[in-house]
């Protein structure tokens, strides 16, 4: 598939390999054996969740995770094209709230609840549409140790749907802390305790499923997920969303399983709009904050942080145009920045420079910023359009 650069708006774009993504699914889905929920919450982690869900359903994915009942609507009709046998089920991970029930039930969602209020507001929306007992599946999420989401008795939380209601556990889930760490006693101490829970609430369950692209890439706790699968006749799962789009954390206390194979799927770019010459002393962007020390050849891109491109990559960060490293000067602002192509003599206006991509990794800018890739792909703001590649 070739990319076709958007000509009606600003020339600033992401362009998103549908064969690396596809490419990664499959490699994690091998490195996990067992059964991978591809998690495309918050926008695909900023890759366009409509352009992801698709490749990663032909792909194999039988699982997508969003956020929010929303989500899910717009992730079930970007799959409209595809055969049955191809339409993955769509985890809504992060619960219902008020009117949400009606429309998950509406759409065939599956929603993660822990709390009574979504199990009450659910049977009614179920019973709504009259719908038989125990046909409507929601997945209980356990809470192991991050007083997040997550019911503090499986047991008791079971027992609270009676033998007519529409709904039916199937499937108990819980979710990790330190993955990353994969020596951390707090990893196994969850995972017992999840043992525990499911084992106390004497459910026959159709899934199990705990962990994420660090718990993948360690490797550790996949025997664990198996095992507490298989004591209540259940399939195991493990979910993954970092690992899809090419990324994996560093770990400590373990060899990485799929870190290297990984491949980035977003090569977000943009254009030289401008170019001007500068003497030594001039001073560049708000504040002044970057002085010439020499006369330089600077190069303006349309973008700027309202984009996602963050202010603390100012005077530190750096970009790359006819595969050189161009340094940003002077402050990020709104919609525009200044990077230095005084080493580029051949640089002109239209040439494309890329802000994240092959040379430029996002964990270069995560570090500069001082946070985790998470944040700098899910910051890339919707004025950037997104094409599949």
């Amino acid at each position: 598939m070739r990319a076709v650069e958007p000509n009606h708006v600003r020339p600033v774009w992401a362009e998103i390999s549908a064969t690396r993504l596809a490419t990664n699914y499959r490699h994690t889905r091998a490195a996990a054996g067992m059964e991978l929920l591809a998690v495309v919450k918050a926008d695909a982690y900023g890759h366009g969740a409509e352009l992801c869900a698709p490749v990663l359903a032909g792909s194999g994915a039988a699982w997508l995770g969003v956020t929010s009942v929303e989500e899910g609507v717009r992730v079930k009709a970007s799959l409209g094209m595809l055969p049955s046998f191809l339409q993955p089920r769509i985890l809504v991970m992060c619960g219902v709230w008020n009117g949400e029930a009606a429309v998950a039930v509406e759409h065939r969602l599956t929603p993660v609840i822990w709390e009574e209020y979504q199990l009450r507001l659910l049977e009614d929306a179920a019973r709504a549409r009259s719908l038989a007992p125990k046909s409507f599946p929601v997945h209980v999420e356990v809470d192991t140790g991050m007083a997040r989401q997550g019911v503090a008795d499986l047991a008791a939380f079971a027992a609270l749907i009676a033998e007519d209601s529409p709904l039916r556990i199937e499937s108990a889930m819980t979710h990790l802390g330190s993955t990353e760490e994969a020596g951390s006693p707090l990893n196994r101490e969850q995972m017992d305790r999840f043992a525990t829970q499911v084992k106390a609430s004497g459910l026959r369950l159709e899934w199990v499923h705990a962990g994420n692209t660090s718990g993948v890439d360690a490797g550790k706790i996949l025997a664990g997920i198996k095992e507490i699968a298989a004591a209540c006749g259940a399939q195991p799962m493990t979910r993954t969303g970092l690992a899809l789009y090419g990324y994996a954390l560093e770990l400590t206390g373990a060899a990485p399983h799929i870190r290297q194979t990984l491949q980035p799927v977003m090569a977000w770019k943009t254009r030289i709009i401008g170019l001007r010459e500068v003497p030594a002393g001039a001073t560049v962007g708000y504040s002044a904050t970057f002085t010439a020390p020499a006369p330089m050849r600077l190069a303006l891109i349309p973008v700027g942080y309202a984009d996602g491109l963050r202010r603390e990559l100012s005077n530190r960060g750096r970009v790359l145009l006819q595969e050189t490293h161009a340094p940003i000067v002077g402050r990020v602002s709104m919609d525009l920045t200044v990077i230095d192509v005084t080493h580029i003599p051949g640089a002109v206006i239209g040439d494309e420079v890329t802000l994240i991509g092959d040379g430029v990794p996002v964990e270069e800018q995560a570090t500069i910023a001082g946070t985790i890739p998470y944040e700098i792909l899910c910051g890339i703001s919707e004025r950037v359009t997104r094409i599949l590649v």
